[in-house]
C-alpha cells in the first residue's frame, strides 16, 4: 500500500464556497488578515477580530465538503491541512493533523480552557468563556504564533517517512508549513503538487497538476498506481 501524505491549503476548502484567507472579500476587502489574525490586533480590538470571525463562522457554516474534500477521505491518508474549517472530518476523514487549529474552537484568555462552539451567529461580541465569564479568542494559529508543537512535530515525522507527498491548494508561502514539501523531498519522496497557479513547492514536485482541487485530486487518484 501506497505510503500516502496529504498536506492542504485553502485552494481545497474555495470549492465549497469559503473564501480564501487572503481574499478580498466584501465588508472585509479594506483589512488585511495580517490586520485582524494578530494577538497584538485582537488585544487592541478583540470585537473587530470576533466580528471577522463570526462572519468567516457563518460562511463555513453553510458549507459543505466539496469533491476534493471526499476524495481526499477515501484516500485513507493522513491530512495535513493549514485550513481551520473542519471540512475533511466532515468529509469522512479520519486522520487530519490541523496546523494551523479549528475555528469552531475557543480558548479563554483567563482560564486557559479550550472548548468546542457552534453558535452561529454568536450571540455575543466578543463571547465570554462559559467557565469563568473570561474573554474567549479563536483557538486559530495568529499571526506572530508558533504552530501547535505535537502537531508540527508528527507532521515533520511524517514528511520525512512518507513514499509520496501530495499538496493540494496551498499557496506554499505559510511557513513552516510550506517547507514540508521540501522536507519530504529530501527524505526521498515523490512531491506531487495540484494547484491552478505556479508556487514555490512546483520547481521541485516531481509531478504537478495545474487544475482546481477536485478535479486534480481525481486525476492523481486516477494515475497514482503509476507514480
Amino acid at each position: 500500500m501506497l505510503n500516502l501524505v496529504v498536506l492542504t491549503g485553502a485552494g481545497v476548502s474555495a470549492e465549497s464556497g469559503i473564501p480564501t484567507f487572503r481574499g478580498k472579500e466584501g465588508l472585509w476587502k479594506n483589512f488585511k488578515p495580517e490586520e485582524l489574525a494578530t494577538p497584538e490586533a485582537f488585544r487592541r480590538n478583540p470585537k473587530l477580530v470576533w466580528e471577522w470571525y463570526d462572519w468567516r463562522r457563518q460562511i463555513i457554516s453553510k458549507a459543505e465538503p466539496n469533491k476534493a474534500h471526499k476524495l481526499l477521505a477515501q484516500l485513507n491518508a493522513v491530512i495535513i491541512t493549514q485550513n481551520v474549517d473542519g471540512l475533511h472530518q466532515r468529509a469522512g476523514a479520519k486522520k487530519v493533523i490541523e496546523l494551523h487549529g479549528n475555528i469552531w474552537r475557543v480558548r479563554c484568555t483567563n482560564c486557559g480552557k479550550e472548548y468546542e462552539n457552534y453558535e452561529v451567529p454568536l450571540r455575543e461580541i466578543p463571547p465570554k468563556c462559559k467557565f469563568c465569564n473570561g474573554l474567549l479568542r479563536p483557538a486559530v494559529v495568529w499571526f506572530g504564533e508558533c504552530l501547535p508543537l505535537d502537531a508540527l512535530e508528527e507532521a515533520e515525522r511524517l514528511a520525512k517517512s512518507c513514499e509520496v507527498f501530495l499538496v493540494v491548494g496551498t499557496s506554499g508561502v505559510v511557513y513552516p508549513a510550506g517547507l514540508l514539501p521540501f522536507v519530504a523531498k529530501q527524505h526521498g519522496a515523490k512531491v506531487v503538487e495540484i494547484n491552478p497557479e505556479s508556487t514555490p513547492i512546483s520547481e521541485i514536485a516531481d509531478i504537478v497538476i495545474r487544475e482546481k482541487a477536485s478535479v486534480g485530486v481525481e486525476k492523481f487518484i486516477r494515475t497514482m498506481l503509476n507514480l
